[in-house]
């Protein structure tokens, strides 16, 4: 363990696997920010990732340094990642490293940049798959992409209406986000997005989905749940939130969360998805206008 810029770097050692024993097979591909599904082969034996123009691996952000990190061939054919004195850190699997190995399927953050590390045969055949993955889940908080989310509730509305079934939306978003990002960074920002996101995913069933709708603002998807039910697990999930501790560089972050709720059928007689939407966005609204912090269906 190596303590550096005030933050514990955890250096990460792995035994080598038979996937990663074939150079020239590897790349990393941006799986959330900039140049999203891009891929970036490894067929050089060390390779610069940072914000310089002589990098490799460019990322053009202000939280990437100019030199951030190498990724370099090993003997054994495996690829490591050597973080560079960067100033906001690597991160592999969330975890803070100055150098580890990679390993197949192993997230790799810089900066806000997320990348996903592939390797081993039938490279081509991972990067279509991943590429499909890219479409339905939001690679920063693995909630499901809003383009899954409309696809999902067009399917659900119609059919909530068609048999007379219960169907609740709730929409939701962080209390005074910007104020957050603004006052800590938006690599705080980010962190918080990814915890709170992990928090609700842990705690609703699995038929439910959850999604980001866009920046701090999410939906949430509750199949055969009618309004009381809602309320009830929503209520809980706010509850979570408020009660969890966020922390980004050993600062407690005090986090927030607004919701508003609809109910397809009932005296919510919304004609298309788009009402429906629509309907619980405006409560959310209601709720952000009447104090923030509480569920309003």
């Amino acid at each position: 363990m190596v303590k550096e810029h005030g933050t514990t770097t955890i250096v990460v050692t792995k035994g080598v696997s038979e996937a990663n024993r074939e150079p020239g097979k590897s790349c990393l591909v941006v799986f959330y920010g900039q140049n999203l599904g891009k891929r970036y082969f490894l067929d050089k034996d060390d390779q610069l990732i940072g914000r310089s123009d002589s990098a490799q691996v460019r990322i053009d952000e202000e939280s990437v340094s100019r030199k951030h990190a190498r990724v370099v061939s090993m003997n054994t054919g495996c690829w490591r990642v050597i973080d560079l004195g960067s100033t906001n850190g690597t991160f592999v699997n969330d975890q803070p490293v100055a150098e580890a190995e990679l390993n197949n399927g192993d997230m790799l953050r810089i900066g806000q940049t997320i990348f996903k590390y592939l390797s081993g045969t039938n490279i081509e055949t991972k990067y279509h798959e991943e590429f499909f993955r890219l479409t339905a889940i939001d690679g920063l908080t693995q909630a499901y992409s809003k383009r899954f989310l409309l696809e999902t509730l067009d399917r659900e509305f119609h059919r909530a209406i068609r048999h007379s079934r219960r169907l609740s939306l709730a929409m939701l978003d962080i209390d005074h986000f910007k104020q957050i990002n603004d006052r800590y960074g938006h690599l705080a920002g980010d962190t918080i997005l990814r915890e709170m996101s992990g928090i609700i995913l842990r705690h609703i069933r699995r038929e439910d989905v959850f999604a980001r709708y866009g920046g701090e603002e999410f939906a949430l998807v509750l199949p055969e749940t009618d309004r009381d039910q809602a309320i009830h697990i929503i209520e809980k999930l706010r509850q979570l939130i408020e009660e969890y501790r966020f922390s980004f560089n050993g600062k407690n972050i005090s986090v927030t969360v607004s919701f508003g709720v609809a109910v397809a059928g009932g005296r919510d007689t919304a004609e298309s998805m788009q009402d429906f939407i629509a309907c619980a966005d405006a409560r959310l609204y209601e709720a952000k206008q009447t104090g923030r912090n509480r569920v309003v269906g």
